[in-house]
Order: C-alpha cells, then sequence, then structure tokens
C-alpha cells in the first residue's frame, strides 16, 4: 500500500526545525566528547541525558527495538550502529545519527566525524560526501522530482569520484512518523519519482562507501556494514522544500565551531 504525503504547515515545520536544532546541539555534544580513548557507549549516555533535559524524547531509542539514543557507526560501518564499549582510535571515522521527538514531531540529522589522522584518500571522501548532500540539497525546490535530487548526490559522488553510492538505505520524508513518504534515494534520473511541492519536509542523507555500493547486515541485526571493508561516509540534512531555496531546518555549524575547538577532530571542509 502507497503510503500518502504529508505537507507541513508553516507551524508544523517550525516545531520541526526546533527538534533539528536539539538534534543538531546534540551533534555539538558529540563533537566535544569525541577523541580517543572514549567510548561510543558514555557519549550515547550523555547524548540521552542532553534530549531529555532538554524536555525533548532521544527518537531513536526503542524505535523498532533499537537500544541506544545515537547510531554511531565506525569506519566500515554505513549506518545504525550500536554504541559500544570499544575505545576510538586514532585515525578512525566515526558517523552519528541522531533524532529527537517533541511536541509530536521529530527532527532528524548526521554527520561524519574524523578522529586524528586519517589518509587523503578517506578525506576526500568525507569531503565530497558532505559536499554532495548540499548539491542534493540545491535540488530540493518547488516544481523539480525527487530523482533530481539523487542523481545530484550521484553525480558528484559516483560518477565524479567512482565511489559507491549505498541504493539498500535512504533518506525519506519527516514528521509525525520519523520515516514517511517519500523515499529519498541518493541516485537517480533527472525529472523522475515525486513532484517536490512547497512544505515538503524530508532527510537527505547521502551514504557513501569509498569502494563498492554493495552493504551487508551485522550479527548485531542493526548495524550496516560495506561489503567489501572500505570506510562509509554519512552526512544528513533535514530540509523543507520551498520555492527557489530549500530551507534547512538542522544546523552543522554548532558542530563545526566544536570541531575547531577539539584537538582530537580534523575539520571536513567543503572546499577541497
Amino acid at each position: 500500500m502507497k503510503k500518502s504525503i504529508f505537507l507541513k504547515t508553516d507551524e508544523e515545520v517550525e516545531l520541526i526545525r526546533q527538534n533539528c536544532l536539539l538534534v543538531s546541539r546534540t551533534l555539538e555534544l558529540v563533537a566535544k566528547l569525541l577523541k580517543p580513548g572514549v567510548t561510543g557507549s558514555h557519549i550515547d549516555s550523555k547524548a540521552e541525558e542532553f534530549i531529555r533535559t532538554n524536555n525533548a524524547i532521544p527518537g531513536f531509542k526503542g524505535y523498532g527495538g533499537f537500544p541506544s539514543t545515537l547510531c554511531i557507526s565506525v569506519n566500515d560501518s554505513v549506518v545504525h550502529g550500536i554504541p559500544s564499549d570499544i575505545e576510538f582510535r586514532d585515525g578512525d571515522i566515526v558517523s552519528v545519527d541522531c533524532g529527537v521527538i517533541n511536541h509530536g514531531f521529530y527532527g532528524d540529522a548526521a554527520y561524519t566525524f574524523a578522529i586524528g589522522e586519517i589518509s587523503e584518500n578517506i578525506m576526500q571522501l568525507l569531503v565530497a560526501t558532505r559536499q554532495s548532500l548540499y548539491k542534493g540539497i540545491e535540488s530540493a525546490i518547488i516544481g523539480n522530482r525527487i530523482g533530481d535530487i539523487g542523481y545530484a548526490v550521484q553525480k558528484h559522488t559516483e560518477k565524479l569520484y567512482g565511489y559507491g553510492v549505498v541504493r539498500e538505505l535512504v533518506g525519506h520524508g519527516l514528521g509525525r512518523e520519523l520515516h514517511e513518504a517519500p523515499e529519498v534515494p541518493n541516485y537517480g534520473r533527472r525529472g523522475k519519482g515525486v513532484l517536490l511541492k512547497d512544505g515538503l519536509v524530508i532527510a537527505i542523507e547521502p551514504m557513501v562507501n569509498l569502494g563498492k555500493k554493495e552493504v551487508k547486515q551485522s550479527k548485531d541485526g542493526w548495524t550496516i556494514l560495506t561489503k567489501d571493508g572500505t570506510p562509509s561516509a554519512h552526512y544528513e540534512h533535514t530540509v523543507v522544500v520551498r520555492k527557489e531555496k530549500a530551507d534547512i531546518l538542522s544546523d552543522h555549524s554548532f558542530l563545526e565551531e566544536a570541531i575547531k575547538n577539539n584537538p582530537e577532530l580534523v575539520e571536513i571542509s567543503l572546499k577541497k
């Protein structure tokens, strides 16, 4: 059965924005805590405490049985990694996905952090994937179609750099449910798919592998890994479709400022 698409009123968009900003502040906290020797479990507990202190509920914890507040995916983990007691190490790349719910609506965003010294080819993967997020957002305007977003991401990462764009996992509509229609693939054809209308709120989230596009599921039943063992990057914003330019409801600037002030983390430029 085809799921209905719900366009959001301006009031609903502002509630989603509030939640996305809390997600963004939570990712800022992650950026302050992340360093070698720290565990995902520790960061996850601090994130849950922060979200609840701000009168919201972790959006992922308990969702479909997921056990944690954050999805923390390290190196060859693409998404849905369960925070663990394994300590982070110099050279790790760490994707952190966060969601909250408050006033009946969700917020959602993600960022891949680099700890210490990482190789040039991995840094290029992070930069290109982050750039592709904004390429996709540029296409999220009234009159375009879902395929235009996916095409923009795929062209920048897969066609330009030869990376593998994950097919099995996609972005999504966001609102009263964490995953609403329509699906937002990171690949596609221009002019194809759902027509983008004013008030459509979607999470755009490129998931891009350094190697091939194929993935597999871990024995834990959640973590998605690259099949060839190569690193993967993941960046996500929630946006609302508007006439000439999408309105980005989440905000990476908080965490980027925290990265600058954390000597253990490396800045991921958009200009490389």
